[in-house]
């Protein structure tokens, strides 16, 4: 168990290093396209499409799992508090087996989508040609983060036989 947990946390580490690396790039591609436009009334041609289409789908997709495995995602448990342990400990679970029903059929279908979108080379209507097709394997990648964060957490819950 120690090393399934390692290694998915190894995995969401280094997806929300690259997240964070999307991030920096983003800011300087955006930084520079500012300058350019104000210093010589010109354009960096592309700038809308690579944000758009490569840095926020990163910057997303791939922090997700790291965020479900530091528990900072958004949660609402008003109710879930006051119940008795055990009642917290069943809904949690349920949650968790949710999450990884959900999220594995939202992998399995945003794989099938990559594959196909590589297969095809699929590109976005610009001036330039533009490929959208290697965007498509951040969706896959960060729902399998996700997917490992909350089989960690389920598994570490179960363990400690208590919600996290």
């Amino acid at each position: 168990m120690q090393a399934a947990l390692r290694i998915s946390r190894w995995i969401n580490i280094g997806s929300a290093v690259l997240a964070g690396i999307a991030m920096v790039l983003m800011m300087l591609h955006i930084t520079l396209d500012v300058a350019v436009r104000y210093f010589f009334n010109g354009q960096i041609v592309g700038t809308l499409e690579v944000v758009s289409f490569y840095y926020m789908v990163v910057l997303v997709f791939l922090a997700f799992g790291y965020v479900e495995m530091r528990f900072e995602n958004i949660r609402v448990d008003l109710f879930a508090q006051m119940m008795p342990r055990w009642v917290q400990f069943a809904l949690y679970i349920m949650a968790c087996l949710l999450g990884l029903v959900f999220f594995g059929m939202l992998f399995w279908q945003s794989l099938n989508d990559a594959i196909g979108s590589t297969q095809r080379g699929e590109d976005a209507m610009a001036n330039f040609t533009f490929y959208l097709w290697p965007a498509r394997w951040a969706l896959p990648i960060g729902f399998a983060g996700v997917f490992l964060a909350i089989l960690s957490n389920l598994l570490i819950s179960l363990s400690r036989r208590k919600a996290l």
